[in-house]
């Protein structure tokens, strides 16, 4: 005997009916775990773009032991930063 699952339901009736996968898609796109929502897409506005950069570990571990959103604070502080350094600056 099949039972009914509440958790899923069917969208589309045909594989073809499936929207196109773009970015802006991607963009708003919720990510779950069953029913929590772990990560939603970017905010209407953002003006933020990914990247990869390195930094020496003593400083990611610090802004990671601040806990959630520590990619936050780490922008706060370049900004801050800027308010009085030039980016072409060097320091030793």
């Amino acid at each position: 005997m099949h039972a009914k699952s509440t958790g899923s339901r069917r969208t589309w009736v045909d594989a073809d009916d499936a929207p196109e996968i773009s970015d802006e898609w991607i963009e708003q796109a919720e990510l779950r775990e069953g029913d929590k929502i772990v990560r939603r897409g970017r905010p209407p506005g953002s003006q933020k773009t990914a990247t990869t950069i390195s930094f020496d570990d003593d400083i990611l571990e610090a802004f990671k032991a601040t806990g959630p959103s520590w990619q936050s604070r780490l922008n706060a502080a370049v900004r801050d930063w800027l308010k009085t350094h030039s980016p072409t600056e060097v320091e030793a």
